[in-house]
């Protein structure tokens, strides 16, 4: 089955106001760049962002808080986002912060059909309050829900025309659970290669779990923080 789309903008045609939205990517890595211009030209309002950190003011999901796109983030890390941080302590923007272990797994939860998890991250914290907390073994673990996505938006390396995709070193970080975890999951990719082409026993996601996928372009790759070494 050919699951190929001209471009972004057919890839997220319809993604609609208030829908919530899993973005693959860790910091600047591996983020799905092509998609989220065409969400931004788009205009989309009122979405909820489940990704492990909200971009930079000037990148990233950082262009659609920018434009006020966002109505909540669901991520672990938000450090690098001046404009973030104003909409937090605004009251503009909808945060919930929630342990890295525990976003990877709940975005696993949804890719295996769990509804739910048992975790130990967060117990005794402000993570846990007004959620149920089991003891197993003497040791207590929190309940954490899977979360229930409209989209999955991934970036890999390399894909093919029936979905299955390869990703290369650190951009394999969200992007393979949240390829999962989507009611439907759109993934752009460097190179698009005719079915078969790929080796089997080098993909990481299977295109069963993809609905549309697309070669991406003009891919800027930015880091976050460039650390070199003194001279």
């Amino acid at each position: 089955m050919n699951k190929t789309v001209p471009g972004p903008e057919d890839a997220i045609k319809d993604i609609k106001d208030g829908m919530t939205l899993m973005l693959g990517g860790f910091g600047l890595c591996g983020i799905p760049e092509n998609c989220i211009t065409a969400l931004v030209k788009k205009g989309v309002k009122g979405l909820t962002c489940i990704s492990n950190n909200a971009g930079v003011d000037d990148f990233g999901i950082g262009l659609m808080l920018k434009q006020r796109q966002v109505k909540k983030m669901i991520s672990s890390y938000v450090g690098e986002n001046a404009e973030f941080e104003r909409q937090l302590l605004s009251g503009e923007l909808e945060v919930e912060l929630i342990p890295q272990g525990t976003l990877a797994t709940r975005c696993l939860a949804s890719g295996y059909g769990m509804p739910a998890i048992f975790t130990p991250a967060g117990v005794g914290t402000e993570v846990a309050e007004g959620k149920e907390v089991r003891n197993f073994n003497g040791k207590e673990y929190l309940l954490e829900y899977a979360f229930d996505a409209d989209f999955a938006i991934v970036k890999a390396w390399k894909g093919d025309t029936h979905g299955n995709l390869i990703y290369k070193e650190t951009a394999r970080n969200f992007n393979p659970m949240m390829a999962m975890g989507g009611k439907i999951t759109i993934a752009e990719v460097e190179h698009l290669v005719p079915a078969g082409e790929l080796d089997p026993d080098h993909i990481h996601t299977p295109g069963i779990y993809v609905h549309r996928i697309f070669q991406g372009k003009n891919y800027e790759k930015r880091i976050e923080q460039r650390t070199v070494r003194k001279k």
